[in-house]
C-alpha cells in the first residue's frame, strides 16, 4: 500500500487537498495503534495491517480498514475513490459523519474498556492444556492451521504444566513443535534466526521478516525444553539464534535492533531463496548435489522457483548421529552464508524498543546461565546498562524508543513489563543486587503510573502520557504476551524473592479483574496463565548463604541452573548490606561451618538448612504440588 498509494503522486494530491495525513508507527505508539484497531474491529469485523482511519480533528473515527489499493481492484475498494466519497459526504453533511464518529467511539470505549471481572478457579489451567491439546496438528506441531505463528509462550506454558503436572501429552506437543519449526524454512538454515510466521501448514515458506521479539521467547522456549529434557538439539537451535542476533542485531554502542524486512530489491525472499545451479557453483560439483539434497534445494524451486533452505523431510536424530556428515553440511552453509552476504540485504529497522530488549535481556540473561556462557551474560548486561543509560529521563520515567542518539515516547505498560521480566532474569543469572533493586523500582513506578485503582489491571499507557480519546488496557498474549500477563508473572516472583506481600496483591487482583476475559478463551492467554499457576503452585524459595567467588557457593548455583524450576525462586545471600535492604528475611540466614548453605523453604514452610551438596541436589529436585 505504501508503494501503491503512499508514494503515488494522484493519490498525494488527493490526500493533501482535502485531509491531514498522519502515518504512526505502531510499535513506537502502540496506544495508537491499539486504539485504532479496536476502531476498525467494531466497524467491519476484522483487522490487520495496514490499517487505515478516517476522523474527524476530534479524533473520532468514522472510517476504517486495511488495504486499500489506488483504484478498485480484485473486490478491495480503490483509496481514491474512498477519499473522493469522503469529501463529497464531508462538505454536505459532516454533522452526519461526526455523529457517526461520536456513536463508534462511545460503543468501541464500553468495549475495550469494560472490565469482565470473574474469579478463576485451578480448572482454566487445564481448560487451557485442553484447548491447546485440540487446536495441536499432530503431523507438523504447531497450533491451528495455516498461516502458523510461533507463540513460544504457548510452548512455555505447556512446559510449565507438564512440570506441574507430569501430563506427557504436554512436553510431546513442545518437542514436535520445535523440531518441526527448526526443521521447516520460518528458521533460517544459512544466517540463522527465525522468520515471524509461516504462510503454510508445514512451516516451509516463512513471510521473510525477522522480528526481534519472536527470537528473543524462542530462545527461551527452546532452552527451557533443553531443561527439561536434556536433548541438546534445543541449546544448539538456542545458540543459533543468538549467533543471529549478536551477530547482525545488536549495535556497537549496546541494546538490540528491532527487526530485518522480508523485502530486498522490491521482491519478498529474494535475500533468502537459492537455486540448485547456484548452490552447485558456490559448493562445487559434490559438495553442492548433497548440500541440496539434505536442504530441499530442488529443481523447480519449493517457493515462487527457487528453494528455502529447510530440512523437513530429514530426520534430525540421523544428522545427529553422522558427525561427519554434519561437518560437511556447516562448511556447505558457512560457505553460502558468505556468497548470500553479498547479495542485497533487506532494510534493518534499527530502532531500539525498550519492551522488545527486555525481553532479549530475558533470553540472553537465561542463556547465560543455563549454557553456563559469560558472552551471552555480557549481552544482557550491555543491553540493560544502555537502556538504563540512554531511555530512562532524569526524573526516572522510562521511554520507549531509541534511534540516532535521539529518546522519545513515554514508556508503556509492556516496556516496563518487560524489562522487568529481563532484570529478574539477570538478577537470578548474575545475582548481582542492582539488578534486583531495578526491577523492583520499576514495578513500583508501573504501579504508580498504570494501575488502575478503581478497577485493577494496568493501562496501556501511564496517567502522565498524551491523553487519548481512550485508555485501553489489554490482557490478550498475541504474537508477544501482553504488558498485563508479564506483569502479573513479575509481581509474583518479586513477592517471592523479596517478601513484599504488596506486590503479591496487585497480581492477585489481576487475576480476578480479568477472569471474565480469560475463561471466555484460555488458550489465547497461555503467558497470563503461567502467572496463574504460578500463584496457584506451592511457593518454593531457595536462598543460598555464602561467598558468590567460593566454589561450593558456585556448585549450587549450577546444579540449580541446570534444572527446569519454573515455580523457584533464588536468592544469593552474600552478606551485603545491599541484599538485606531489598530481602529483609534473609538476615537471619547464615552459613553452616562456614560452607555454602542452602535454605529451601515450600509452601511456607522451610526445612533443615544443608551445606551438603548431593542432599541439595535431592531437594531441588523434588516436584512441587498445586495448593
Amino acid at each position: 500500500m505504501e508503494r501503491e498509494s503512499f508514494e503515488d503522486e494522484e493519490v498525494a494530491e488527493v490526500l493533501n487537498k482535502y485531509f491531514i495525513s498522519i502515518k504512526v508507527d505502531r510499535e513506537e505508539r502502540p496506544d495508537i495503534d491499539h486504539i485504532y484497531m479496536s476502531v476498525c474491529q467494531a466497524l467491519t469485523g476484522q483487522g490487520g495491517w495496514p490499517l487505515t482511519i478516517i476522523m474527524t480533528p476530534e479524533k473520532k473515527p468514522f472510517y476504517a480498514g486495511t488495504y486499500f489499493p489506488k483504484h478498485n481492484k480484485s473486490g478491495h475498494p480503490g483509496l481514491i475513490d474512498i477519499l473522493n466519497r469522503i469529501e463529497d459526504l464531508w462538505s454536505r453533511r459532516r454533522d452526519e459523519l461526526e455523529k457517526s464518529g461520536e456513536q463508534i467511539m462511545e460503543a468501541v470505549e464500553a468495549s475495550i474498556l469494560a472490565s469482565n471481572k470473574a474469579e478463576l478457579s485451578k480448572d482454566i489451567l487445564h481448560n487451557t492444556f485442553s484447548d491447546l491439546k485440540h487446536f495441536f496438528d499432530h503431523a507438523y506441531g504447531g497450533f491451528g492451521k495455516a498461516p502458523k505463528f510461533p507463540t513460544p509462550h504457548n510452548l512455555s506454558y505447556l512446559l510449565r504444566y507438564y512440570t506441574a503436572t507430569g501430563n506427557e501429552d504436554g512436553l510431546v506437543m513442545v518437542e514436535k513443535t520445535l523440531d518441526s519449526m527448526y526443521k521447516g524454512g520460518i528458521f533460517d538454515h544459512i544466517g540463522f534466526g527465525f522468520a515471524r510466521y509461516s504462510v503454510d501448514r508445514e512451516w516451509l515458506v516463512p513471510h521473510f521478516e525477522k522480528m526481534l521479539y519472536d527470537n528473543a521467547l524462542l530462545i527461551i522456549a527452546y532452552l527451557e525444553a533443553f531443561q527439561v529434557t536434556g536433548n541438546y538439539r534445543y541449546a544448539e537451535v538456542a545458540e543459533k539464534i543468538l549467533t543471529y542476533i549478536l551477530r547482525d542485531m545488536t549495535p556497537v554502542e549496546g541494546g538490540f535492533y528491532s527487526a530485518e524486512d522480508a523485502d530486498s530489491e522490491g521482491e519478498e525472499g529474494k535475500f533468502y531463496v537459492f537455486d540448485v545451479e547456484e548452490v552447485k557453483e558456490v559448493l562445487g560439483e559434490e559438495e553442492g548435489p548433497r548440500f541440496c539434497k539434505y536442504y530441499d534445494i530442488r529443481h523447480g524451486g519449493n517457493f515462487e522457483g527457487k528453494s528455502v533452505p529447510n530440512l523437513i523431510h530429514v530426520a534430525l536424530e540421523h544428522l545427529e548421529k553422522d558427525q561427519k556428515l554434519r561437518e560437511q553440511l556447516n562448511v556447505g552453509r558457512e560457505k553460502l552464508y558468505h556468497y548470500r552476504e553479498k547479495r542485497i540485504h533487506p532494510f534493518k529497522d534499527d530502532k531500539i524498543l525498550t519492551s522488545w530488549n527486555g525481553l532479549m535481556i530475558a533470553a540472553t540473561a537465561l542463556a547465560g546461565r543455563v549454557l553456563d556462557n559469560i558472552a551471552y551474560i555480557h549481552a544482557a548486561k550491555k543491553a540493560a546498562g544502555f537502556i538504563m543509560n540512554k531511555l530512562v529521563k532524569e526524573d526516572g520515567r522510562l521511554l520507549a524508543r531509541y534511534r540516532d542518539g535521539d529518546a522519545a515516547h513515554l514508556a508503556y505498560i509492556d516496556d516496563y513489563a518487560f524489562l522487568m521480566w529481563g532484570l529478574i532474569e539477570l538478577y537470578e543469572t548474575t545475582f548481582e543486587t542492582v539488578y534486583l533493586e531495578k526491577a523492583l523500582g520499576l514495578a513500583q513506578d508501573m504501579v504508580y503510573y498504570f494501575w488502575d485503582e478503581e478497577a485493577g489491571g494496568f493501562y496501556l499507557y501511564g496517567k502522565d502520557s498524551e491523553r487519548l480519546i481512550a485508555r485501553p488496557k489489554e490482557v490478550y498474549d498475541g504474537p508477544t504476551p501482553s504488558g498485563n500477563s508479564v506483569a502479573a508473572l513479575n509481581l509474583l516472583r518479586l513477592a517471592r524473592m523479596t517478601g513484599n506481600k504488596v506486590l503479591e496483591e496487585k497480581a492477585m487482583q489481576q487475576f480476578h479483574t480479568f477472569g471474565g476475559n480469560v475463561k471466555e478463551n484460555p488458550n489465547a492467554f497461555t503467558h497470563f496463565m503461567m502467572a496463574f499457576l504460578f500463584a496457584n503452585m506451592a511457593p518454593k524459595e531457595i536462598v543460598i548463604v555464602g561467598g558468590r567467588d567460593s566454589e561450593d557457593t558456585k556448585a549450587m548455583l549450577a546444579e540449580i541452573h541446570r534444572h527446569f524450576l519454573p515455580f523457584t525462586t533464588v536468592v544469593l545471600n552474600d552478606d551485603s548490606e545491599e541484599l538485606y535492604r531489598l530481602v529483609p528475611f534473609a538476615v537471619k540466614q547464615g552459613m553452616i561451618e562456614n560452607k555454602a548453605t542452602a535454605y529451601i523453604c515450600e509452601n511456607f514452610a522451610c526445612q533443615e538448612p544443608t551445606a551438603d551438596l548431593e542432599v541439595f541436589k535431592k531437594l531441588i529436585v523434588q516436584r512441587q504440588k498445586m495448593m
